[in-house]
């Protein structure tokens, strides 16, 4: 997530949807509650992934596969949560701050791990390889 910066610097209210139902912000907004889930921000219950989700797990975490256009949040589906911040900038902020306190975090608990919605328990480094390919299918939901 280090070179996150400059590409968040070329997205803008203006930036094209490639595919997918969110706007910019409503993009950058859900990033922000899946870095805060990743830290333990927001919690959610504890559970034991099934044997198809622990093979999805693999399968994301542990290949070059792609996070596939089309997949849904879990819980989401086809709605729009409301915003939050008040604007693209505010919403930009909050991503970086949200970035740097789960890298705090990780740092001071190494070894903790966190629950993942649909893969339960992750370690920081599940959760690195994770975000990653997070990341790079929202952002290029908008060519940056």
């Amino acid at each position: 997530m280090q070179n996150i910066q400059p590409r968040l610097e070329k997205l803008t209210e203006q930036s094209e949807r490639k595919f997918g139902i969110m706007s910019p912000q409503h993009m950058l907004e859900h990033l922000i509650l899946t870095v805060k889930l990743s830290y333990g921000r927001i919690k959610i219950p504890d559970f034991e992934p099934t044997e198809k989700q622990l093979a999805q797990k693999q399968a994301l975490l542990y290949s070059e596969i792609q996070f596939p256009i089309g997949v849904k949040a879990p819980g989401l589906g086809d709605k729009l949560l409301d915003l939050r911040f008040p604007d693209l900038s505010a919403a930009k902020a909050e991503l970086l701050k949200s970035i740097n306190e789960y890298l705090v975090f990780f740092e001071n608990n190494p070894n903790e791990q966190t629950i993942h919605p649909r893969f339960g328990k992750l370690t920081f480094t599940e959760w690195e390889l994770f975000h990653r390919k997070h990341f790079d299918h929202h952002l290029s939901q908008f060519g940056v």
